[in-house]
């Protein structure tokens, strides 16, 4: 049972420090999606994790297999490693076969003739690329290109396969495919995969588990059901989903619910911290728990339909009520005008308001 252990890893360029003290563990068989937003050091985990970045302290290991220690100063380099390691870019010799591309790693390896075609063979196989074996990487789509990077990371048997931005060249409608096909893959496999994403439905999507970054620490780790529908932290609440964000003051505790007041409203929400009354607070709540109503009534308020905007499978609204702004999905087409919007208020979630 192969489990990738990372313990207070700490990594500075210069005097700027990018890790602060990261820990978690990779279990076998899970899929694990680094997120966040640039410069939180998801990136740099991963490329440490490989061996391609050098920290400072802590620790990396595979079950008893130490990669990195610092208090006992050992560092394996990249190939003792033997990690599966897919490029945001591929990185494939353009010069080179498929085959050859897929089985360099095996030659330098000193791996025998036969033992090389057969594993290239096989890798090639079980990615359907089985029939591209003497292309060159200019003769492919973008999709087949991932494949081959794919399969030159698999064709060692790795005990965890590491994923920098996998999908991020490949334009939008072949990304949800890639997506897809790619959580298969792992899954059929067997895999253990830490894989780097600024894409938060591509982590939802291909993840059993998320760890937010944010300025070198984790943030918040969970399910993907968990960060995104039961979040802890104003930062968590607004990185995923897509948003709306109402600033109001705090009148009015109910156990965890409180009451926020604004310019012309009030509204019931779902505390998510500890609040105080009197309070500067955010709510939060995602543009899909948004609901046009037929008429008033409880968390709800008249607003403004100012203009639609038709997505295919639904509806996205704009609405204005004073200076507040705020949208909202729906599978119907609605008219300008005046509407009568609800904010559930379990659905609406109440922070501090940061700074």
């Amino acid at each position: 049972m192969d489990k990738l252990i990372v313990e207070h890893l700490f990594l500075s360029y210069g005097a700027n420090p990018i890790l602060k003290g990261v820990s978690f563990e990779l279990k076998t068989g899970e899929v694990v999606c680094l997120l966040g937003a640039s410069g939180s050091g998801k990136t740099t985990l991963l490329r440490a994790v490989a061996r391609l970045e050098q920290p400072s302290d802590g620790r990396i290991a595979l079950d008893e297999k130490i990669f990195f220690d610092s208090t006992r100063n050992i560092d394996c380099p990249v190939e003792q490693r033997s990690l599966g390691l897919v490029f945001q870019s591929y990185a494939l010799w353009p010069h080179r076969t498929v085959a050859e591309n897929v089985g360099y790693g095996l030659k330098l390896r000193k791996v025998s003739v036969s033992e090389q075609k057969r594993r290239v063979q096989s890798a090639l196989d079980q990615l359907g690329l089985g029939q591209l074996a003497e292309r060159f990487p200019y003769q492919l789509s973008g999709g087949q290109q991932q494949r081959v990077a794919i399969a030159r990371a698999l064709v060692y048997n790795p005990p965890v396969i590491l994923l920098d931005e996998p999908l991020s060249v490949l334009d939008a409608k072949l990304r949800e495919e890639a997506r897809a096909w790619l959580r298969e893959l792992i899954a059929s496999l067997g895999l253990s995969a830490l894989c780097v994403t600024h894409d938060q439905t591509e982590a939802m999507a291909m993840s059993d588990r998320i760890l937010l970054l944010r300025n070198g620490r984790i943030e918040r780790e969970g399910t993907p059901a968990e960060l995104y529908g039961s979040p802890r932290s104003l930062y968590t609440a607004e990185f995923m989903g897509s948003n709306n964000r109402i600033d109001a003051k705090v009148t009015a505790i109910n156990g965890d619910h409180v009451t926020l007041s604004g310019e012309g409203f009030e509204l019931q929400a779902h505390a998510k911290e500890a609040l105080h009354a009197g309070q500067a607070a955010q709510a939060v709540i995602r543009l899909e728990r948004v609901q046009v109503a037929d008429g008033p009534g409880a968390n709800r308020l008249r607003a403004k339909l100012v203009t639609s905007m038709y997505l295919g499978d639904r509806w996205e609204y704009l609405f204005h009520r004073g200076e507040m702004r705020f949208r909202a999905f729906d599978q119907m087409p609605r008219a300008a005008g005046d509407h009568w919007v609800e904010f559930a208020a379990n659905d609406c979630w109440a922070f501090a308001k940061a700074g």
